[in-house]
This record gives C-alpha cells, structure tokens and sequence, in this order.
C-alpha cells in the first residue's frame, strides 16, 4: 500500500478534451507534489467501492445486450444517461471531494461520479474491473480560439448562453486554420501510470488508455468562429467560401488521424466507450479481421459525424455542405454513427449513402414516424427523449413514461433502439427526478419485446 510519508509522486495535469474552440490546451505538465495519507486512504476506499460493483455479474449481460444492439439483433431497447448537471446532483454528500491535491481531486471526481451514477440512475452503464491511465496527448489544435460573450443564469453551471464574435469574414481568413499536430509525453503518462499502480493496483488494474473514439464534427467549430447566422447566410451568398473552410477543417482532422495512427496512440471503442452522442459501442464486428492488438488502427474502430446546426437546412444542402465532405473520414472506420440534436427526418435518404453506418441520431425535435419509416430496422435509432420534462415546477412522471411507451409503440417492435437521455441542463436541483426517469424507462424497455 502506497504511504504518504517519504514518498514524492508527480501531478500530470490532465486535459479533458483534445480539442475545445473556448480555449487553447497546453501540454502536460509534470510537478512533484506529496498526497496525505487521508487522500490516499479516500481514493483506495472508492476503488473498493468501484471493484466490488465491477466484480457483478450484471455486468457480462449488459455488455451482451449493448452488443446484440449494435449488431442489429436486439432483443430490447438499451438505455444510458450522460451529460448530467453534476452541480444540481450532490445527495447525502456522495459528490463532495475531500482531497486538496488537483490530480487526487480529479481522479475522486471521476470516481464519485461514476459510482454515483450506478447506485441512482444506472440503466444499462457497465464499469469495468480496471482504471484507466490516458495517454499524455497533445494536440496543437486548429489555430482559431473563439471569442464569445456569455450570459450566465447558474454561477454554479458550465451551461451557459453564448454570442459568438467572428473570427471569419473573407476567403483570407482561411489560413487562420492550422494543421495540427500530434505528440506523446511517453514520460509524463509513466509517472501518472506508476502513481496510479501505486495507490490501486492491489485494488484494481491499472491499463494505458489511448485516443479512443473522436468526436469529429467541423461545423461545430466553424460555427462558433464564422457566427451563427453568417455561417448560414453564406451557405447561399458564398458556397465557394463555406466549401473551402469546411474541407479545410475535414483535412485538418484527417492529418491529425493520420498522426494517431503513426504513432500508435489509438485505442479501441467497440467497448463502454461513448460512441457519437449515443452509447456504448459493443459489437462483434469490431476490432475485425485485420487487427493488431498492438496497433489498432482507425478501421478497427467506430467514427462518426454530424452538423448539428443543420436543424433547418434542405436535404441537399445537407448533403453538400456537410456529408458529401465527411465521406472521406468515415471511409476510414469499420462502422459509423451519425448526427446529434439535429432532426433528420426527410434525410434518411442521406443517411443510407454514408459508408459503414450502423447508429443514427434520433433527437426529439423528429417526426418520430417518419423517422421510423425511413430508417426501419436497417440501423440503431439512438433516441434522445426530451430533456426539458425535468424543467416544470412538478416532475411528470405520467408524461415520461407515455413518451418512452409512445416511440416505443411507433416502432411495432420491429427497430433497434437505445434510449439516450443527454443535455439535461438542469432538475431543478432535484436528483431525484433523474432517478425516477431512470426507473421508468428501464421498467418500459425490460417489458417491451423485439419481434
């Protein structure tokens, strides 16, 4: 067991996205800091707490489920809650950090949130045996950092309302978009995978955790340096502009792929990993034939796309402006997920020339029929229930559980299915009504049967 006393550990801090247009990530910096015992004896009492929960046989089942989903032969819809008001979410003080380092404190966070989310609102989440250590990665960026005024509701929310300034104005603004680059702190993530072995190893394992799945989505970037309606004027006054920033942004992201794989910091999603703005990506046909568990490479993994501020655009300027540039990185994955809080009713047409694609986003801003018509059986319908029931004065349990059972119902039982509740920006700091929305949709999926 790792002692206080004597001991010199190293903080890494962490970065918790790669790319973020509100600010430019630096890299990695190592600093020597001594944890109290009191830290120590905190973090390893959560890891107890995560290894007994991991240790559940529930756990095999669920990830048997998830892959029967993404391999197209359900045999129930699968359900998962993310982007949650954490600051809304402290209950008996379960989400209070006690340690004062900011890795420690990092690393309880994780934690407490995790293990928060399995005893209150766990749907079909798994948590596996093991901690992961992530790789120190560093990316340059894409050149551009937003300039925003924001409006501020909650002092104690990261949701906020944003004016965006603009960044871009003319075609000689495009040399503003760099090509980034990719590097790995080899020595920074040893000291972090030596700290963490030392504190949990006894507890749980300890594993090297690269790049996994990428959030590829260039509008939302554009959008935030171009301006909303300016974007969106100019898909019609200066198409030759639009198609030239996006593809730009597209290449940016296929040069930094390229340098992942080079330099072998990849690692496989088809797993309790995120995939797209959906769930989890088990599946059978993942990593595939062509696999080096040494090496995985991009067409062992899922990818993903979508143009969220699309909400109102034809099909073909959809298409044009968005999917048509996209193809050349979803070529590069096995399977692919598409879109986001964009409805894509009357594009299904679309979805089906987009190579590999296996999850599509179904927002509550769709016809629902339609959708269903459109899309059937031949992909995963990822449905996003409406996050705004958990804003009146009283929680409608009544109305939850019709609009699970009324998509349910629409889909006759003949479509793949997951139940993604995300964006939820507030509960009205009531907890409890995130739990109870649990509850309901895992009592209307477990009862509900696949044809």
């Amino acid at each position: 067991r790792l002692r206080a006393s004597g001991v010199r550990l190293v903080l890494v801090t962490l970065t918790s996205m790669l790319h973020d247009p509100s600010h430019k990530s630096i890299p990695e910096v190592g600093k020597e800091i001594r944890l109290e015992q009191h830290e120590i004896d905190v973090l390893r009492k959560l890891a107890e707490e995560w290894a007994g929960i991991a240790d559940l046989p529930v756990h095999k089942g669920k990830a048997r489920l998830w892959q029967k989903l993404n391999d197209l032969e359900s045999e129930r819809p699968m359900v998962w809650i993310n982007e949650i008001p954490w600051h809304e979410m402290n209950y008996n003080d379960e989400l209070s950090l006690s340690c004062k380092d900011p890795w420690a404190r990092s690393q309880e966070d994780l934690m407490r949130k995790i293990i928060y989310q399995w005893k209150h609102m766990p749907g079909d989440m798994i948590l596996n045996p093991w901690l992961d250590c992530p790789l120190s990665i560093y990316s340059t960026d894409f050149g551009i950092i937003e300039d925003v005024d924001l409006a501020i509701t909650d002092p104690a929310s990261d949701i906020v309302s944003r004016h965006f300034n603009i960044k871009i104005s003319d075609m000689d603004d495009l040399e503003k978009i760099r090509m980034p680059i990719i590097s790995h702190n080899s020595g920074a993530t040893e000291i972090r995978y030596r700290l963490m072995n030392e504190i949990f190893s006894d507890i749980l394992p300890v594993k090297k955790q690269g790049q996994t799945h990428i959030w590829f989505t260039p509008w939302d970037f554009l959008i935030r340096w171009w301006g909303i309606q300016e974007a969106m004027t100019d898909l019609i006054m200066r198409p030759d502009m639009i198609h030239a920033f996006y593809e730009k942004m597209v290449q940016a992201w296929m040069v930094e792929l390229e340098q992942f794989e080079e330099q072998n910091l990849l690692s496989l999603d088809c797993n309790n990993t995120r995939i797209g703005s959906g769930g989890y990506g088990y599946t059978g046909e993942l990593p595939g034939e062509n696999y080096d568990p040494g090496w995985v490479k991009p067409h062992n993994m899922w990818g993903c796309s979508n143009a969220q501020i699309f909400s109102e655009v034809s099909p073909e300027m959809h298409w044009e402006f968005a999917i048509e540039h996209d193809l050349k990185w979803m070529e590069r994955w096995n399977l692919n997920y598409y879109g986001c809080c964009e409805p894509l009713v009357g594009k299904g047409h679309l979805m089906k020339k987009i190579p590999n694609l296996r999850k599509v986003s179904c927002s509550p801003w769709n016809n629902t029929g339609k959708v269903i018509t459109e899309l059937g059986r031949d992909y995963v319908l990822s449905r996003k229930p409406n996050p705004a029931i958990f804003v009146t004065e009283k929680f409608d349990t009544v109305q939850a559980r019709r609009e699970i059972k009324d998509f349910l119902i629409q889909t006759e039982g003949e479509c793949h299915v997951e139940f993604i509740m995300k964006d939820i920006s507030t509960v009205n700091y009531e907890p409890r009504r995130l739990w109870e929305w649990e509850r309901i949709c895992m009592e209307e999926v477990t009862r509900f049967k696949m044809k």
